[in-house]
């Protein structure tokens, strides 16, 4: 068997989730007001300290109470000659120090007002994308999550 000295990989990011014409309705019947309560609890989970991880986690599936969105994953192809490697994993996440830092410093406070904006931005039919857009970003700003 012959393997080549170079072999080629490609890294595709891929999404899970529903279409267009989902998501807007289970936004518009569900996600504004689920996601406001949702993110009310989460923060204030966050803020008591001894509840953070459960915080934290309500947080990283704001994207999923809000538009039903799913975690991207990386799909890795890997071709060695006549081998071909597929590996599906979740996204590499920043290191946990600067992420627990980013968080003490900017995430909690910023978090909170980047929710109140967003949730004001989803009750008019204009701000309605970039509600869906902000809140699919909740994690990131809070924790530096990858999501």
């Amino acid at each position: 068997m012959m393997v080549s000295k170079n072999p080629t990989t490609t890294v595709y990011t891929q999404r899970g989730g529903h279409g267009c014409l989902v998501t807007l309705l289970w936004f518009i019947f569900v996600g504004w007001w689920l996601s406001a309560i949702w993110a009310a609890v989460a923060w204030f989970l966050v803020a008591l300290i001894v509840t953070m991880p459960i915080g934290l986690w309500m947080i990283n599936v704001l994207p999923k109470v809000v538009s039903l969105r799913e975690p991207a994953q990386e799909l890795r192809t890997t071709l060695d000659g006549a081998l071909t490697r597929v590996e599906h994993t979740n996204l590499r996440q920043y290191p946990f120090v600067l992420r627990a830092l980013y968080f003490l410093l900017v995430g909690w406070w910023l978090s909170g007002v980047w929710m109140g904006i967003g949730w004001a931005a989803s009750v008019t039919f204009v701000g309605l994308p970039l509600a869906i857009w902000m809140f699919n970003r909740v994690p990131a700003i809070t924790t530096l999550k990858r999501y």
